[in-house]
C-alpha cells in the first residue's frame, strides 16, 4: 500500500487556478439501535431520552452563496509546481472527483461505493458505519478500497482514506487491535501530555490498516455542564473537551497533534461550533445557532488548530443567525471564505459534513448541494449516501464546463487536495 506522506503547510491562489486552466490538458469530460452513526460519525439516536426536532421553515430548492469580496491574486509563479502538472495531467472528471469523500462501510464497501471510486472518479473515502472486526479484516477492506486507485480512475492520486475514530460513542473501528477509547470528556481528565501520547497510540492503530485521515478531534465547545444534556450532537455523547475555549483549545489539540505524531491528519471540527445548538443536524431540519458570532471566544480552538499546521476544517451543517442567517455553513461563503479562508489563514481542505443523508439537507436536490458547497468555497464534499455521487459529480462537471468562473473554483479546490496529498 502506497505510504501516505505528512501533513505539511501548503499556500493556494486562485491565481495558480488560472495558470493550470492555461496548461490543462483540455478534457471536458449515539448509534442507533444497529450501532450505526450517520454522516462523519454523529450518533443518529439518543443514548437516553429522544430530541425534540423544532418545526423547520422551509429554505428555497438553491441557495445562493453569500458574496464575498476576495482579495487581489498574487502573481502566478513562471513554472508551474510538481502538484500543479499532476492537476494539469486531470481531465475535468477526475479533478471534480478529488472533491468527493464517499462513504464505504468498514465491514466492506457495497456496489455503489466502488461505482463512485471507478466510474465517477471520487479521490477519497471514509469508513463509516460500525465494525468489530479488528484490524487484519480492516485492513483487508481498505486494500479493496485503494486497489482502485489507476490512471483511468484517479490519474493515479492515492486516496484519503478517513473514518470516524473519537472515542466513546463515535467509533468506528474496534475489536482485536483497537484500542478502546473513551469520549473526549474523558479523555480531556487525562490532561494535555498523556491524551497526546494516547491519540499517538490509537492514530497508529489506524495507520496500521491503511486509514491516514481521522475525522476527529471535535472543538466545539459546549457552553456549561448543565446545558450539555440538552446539546444533542455534543454534549448529549460527552464528545466535548470541555466547557470554555481555553480548555477545549488545549485538550483537543493535544488529540489531534497525537494523530499527526502517528502520522495521520486530524480534521478539527464543526465549525464555527456546534456546542450552543440543540437538535442534531444528522436528524433535525432547521438546526439554528442562535449566538455564535465572526469574532465569537468560541472559536479559539478552530483558530489554535489551524496556527499549529492542521490541514483539515469541517463545517457544520446548522445556520448561524449572526453570522449568515440565510445559508446553512456548507452553503455560506461567509463562513467558509471570509472566516476560514480571511479571517483565519487557513489553506488547506474546507471539508463538508455529510451533505447527503442529513435532514438538515433535505430542502435541496442532490446536485443544488453539490453545486451550492463548491460555489461558497467548498474544498471537499462528505457523502454518506454514495448513490447520491452521480448526480453530485455531473452537476459540477457540467457546470465546470460551461461556466469559468465556477470551472477556476473546481480548480482551485482540487489544486489544494493534491497538495495536501503531496503534504506541501
Amino acid at each position: 500500500m502506497r505510504k501516505f506522506p505528512s501533513i505539511a503547510s501548503i499556500s493556494v491562489s486562485i491565481a495558480t487556478a488560472g495558470v493550470l486552466l492555461a496548461t490543462a490538458s483540455g478534457c471536458s469530460s449515539g448509534p442507533s439501535n444497529s450501532g450505526q452513526a450517520t454522516a462523519e460519525g454523529t450518533p443518529s439516536v439518543s443514548p437516553s431520552s429522544p430530541t425534540t426536532t423544532p418545526a423547520p421553515s422551509s429554505p428555497p430548492a438553491s441557495t445562493t452563496p453569500s458574496a464575498v469580496t476576495s482579495p487581489p491574486p498574487s502573481a502566478a509563479p513562471s513554472t508551474p509546481s510538481s502538484v500543479e502538472k499532476q492537476l494539469a495531467a486531470l481531465s475535468l472528471e477526475q479533478r471534480v472527483g478529488q472533491l468527493f469523500m464517499v462513504a464505504s462501510k468498514a465491514t466492506g464497501a457495497e456496489p455503489g461505493t466502488m461505482e463512485a471510486l471507478t466510474k465517477y472518479h471520487a479521490g477519497n473515502v471514509y469508513l463509516s458505519g460500525r465494525s468489530k472486526a479488528g484490524t487484519a479484516p480492516t485492513a483487508a477492506v481498505v486494500s479493496a478500497l485503494t486497489g482502485t486507485v489507476s490512471a483511468a480512475t484517479t490519474g493515479g492520486l492515492p486516496l484519503f482514506v478517513a473514518t470516524d475514530q473519537e472515542g466513546g460513542y463515535v467509533q468506528v473501528l474496534s475489536g482485536p487491535g483497537f484500542s478502546t477509547i473513551p469520549t473526549a470528556l474523558v479523555q480531556a481528565s487525562s490532561g494535555a501530555a498523556k491524551l497526546r501520547a494516547d491519540a499517538a497510540t490509537w492514530g497508529k492503530e489506524l495507520r496500521s490498516v491503511g486509514v491516514n485521515v481521522n475525522l476527529a478531534p471535535v472543538l466545539d465547545t459546549v457552553t456549561s455542564p448543565e446545558f450539555a444534556p440538552s446539546n444533542a450532537p455534543i454534549g448529549h455523547f460527552q464528545r466535548e473537551y470541555g466547557y470554555d475555549p481555553g480548555n477545549v483549545s488545549l485538550l483537543g489539540n493535544a488529540f489531534a497533534d497525537g494523530m499527526k505524531d502517528a502520522g495521520v491528519a486530524p480534521v478539527v471540527k464543526h465549525f464555527p461550533g456546534l456546542g450552543r445548538v440543540v437538535p442534531n443536524t444528522d436528524v433535525s431540519k432547521n438546526v439554528r445557532d442562535t449566538t455564535t458570532t465572526r469574532d465569537d471566544p468560541a472559536l479559539e480552538p478552530f483558530h489554535t488548530a489551524i496556527a499549529s499546521g492542521t490541514k483539515w476544517v469541517m463545517v457544520s451543517n446548522a445556520y448561524y443567525d449572526k453570522i449568515d442567517p440565510a445559508n446553512i455553513a456548507p452553503f455560506s461563503a461567509t463562513i467558509m471564505d471570509a472566516m476560514l479562508r480571511a479571517d483565519a489563514g487557513f489553506t488547506g481542505i474546507v471539508l463538508s459534513d455529510d451533505l447527503c443523508s442529513a435532514e438538515q439537507l433535505e430542502a435541496w436536490s442532490d446536485a443544488d448541494r453539490a453545486l451550492n458547497f463548491f460555489g461558497a468555497g467548498g474544498t471537499m464534499l462528505v457523502c454518506a449516501d454514495p448513490t447520491s455521487i452521480p448526480a453530485m459529480h455531473q452537476a459540477v462537471v457540467q457546470k465546470a464546463t460551461s461556466d469559468p468562473a465556477f470551472r477556476a473554483k473546481v480548480d482551485a479546490a482540487a489544486l489544494t487536495v493534491l497538495q495536501v496529498k503531496a503534504g506541501q
